[in-house]
């Protein structure tokens, strides 16, 4: 069993106005709800791969109650640690006319002690019989820096590999307790380095990382990922895409956009589960997130197709 791990999720609330008109009545024609957070897609993907997946985290009030029969429906797991807060809502406006999409984002809930303790607790039960864990996102109000930290220690200690999926404070606690992956939230700027090569050392702030910590680094680059790996480098890249120009590709391209970031992370899940060699699964991280929708539904055509072009080399050593 694969247990994702969301502690900030929300409610996407999907409004469509024939024309939004600011400081008047608008009238909505359509109202979608979804479950927000990287954890619940990348769970949401895994379990459209005919995996055995149960989103944990933190949830509580209308809201929570919401995202969990959002996840019933998708055919997904939830075993939520409850809260007595609302969890967060981001409320998006589309004005049909112009196409301008509005956003608000609702504050996080703040998670009190007592609410923490029995996140450990639920967290360590989940633990027995999972195969692999997942930990992505932000933090709420009232979580420390070193939560993940604490979690890949747990799962650590009942043999179950880790792959951590976050930024700052959060990500540099948690990759120094030995995740089997270690996603970074880069910069934009970030994401495209040049040369053959690259150093963990200056990527996010992350300083420098020992990979006797991390079992691996994984960036995304253009159309692909990098990964840094005590043995050396691993690259896996498409094509350039059809009648694009010659060039390096904007590194935008392929690493932005949350649907491609749970996909890319959803594609690494099976490889950290079952033991897949290197090549086989970044193919399939890399396949899946060139083949999902912007609303994160995976198209299964297009990634049978992208599957075999996906090119793997390495381990190159790393100066």
């Amino acid at each position: 069993m694969i247990v994702t791990v969301t502690l900030d999720p929300s409610l996407l609330v999907d409004y469509t106005a024939d024309r939004l008109e600011l400081g008047a009545p608008n009238r909505v024609s359509r109202v979608r709800y979804r479950a927000g957070g990287r954890g619940l897609g990348v769970a949401r993907l895994v379990h459209t791969f005919g995996h055995e997946v149960v989103a944990a985290g933190l949830a509580g009030g209308s809201a929570g109650e919401l995202i969990r029969a959002y996840l019933v429906r998708a055919g997904v797991p939830a075993q939520f640690t409850r809260i007595g807060a609302e969890s967060r809502r981001v409320v998006r406006v589309a004005d049909a006319v112009t196409g301008q999409l509005t956003s608000l984002d609702e504050p996080a809930p703040y998670i009190t002690t007592e609410e923490l303790g029995r996140l450990a607790a639920d967290y360590r039960a989940l633990l027995d019989g999972a195969t692999a864990v997942v930990l992505c996102g932000g933090l709420p109000a009232g979580l420390p820096g070193e939560i993940y930290a604490s979690l890949t220690s747990y799962a650590n200690g009942a043999g179950v590999p880790v792959i951590l999926d976050a930024g700052g404070s959060p990500f540099r606690h948690g990759a120094a307790r030995g995740p089997a992956l270690a996603i970074p939230e880069l910069a934009a700027g970030e994401l495209a380095c040049g040369g053959t090569g690259f150093g963990v050392a200056g990527f996010g702030g992350m300083g420098e990382l020992d990979l006797a910590g991390a079992g691996a680094v994984v960036l995304p680059v253009p159309r692909g990922v990098r990964v840094l790996t005590g043995a050396g480098e691993w690259q896996a890249k498409l094509p350039p895409a059809a009648g694009s120009a010659p060039g390096p590709e904007p590194a935008a391209e392929y690493a932005a956009g949350e649907a491609v970031r749970e996909a890319l992370v959803a594609g690494l899940v099976p490889g950290i589960e079952l033991g897949w060699s290197w090549p086989d699964m970044l193919r399939n991280a890399v396949a899946l997130a060139a083949s999902v929708s912007p609303s994160g539904e995976a198209d299964l055509a297009d990634y049978e197709a992208l599957l075999p072009t996906v090119a793997v080399t390495g381990p190159v050593p790393t100066a």
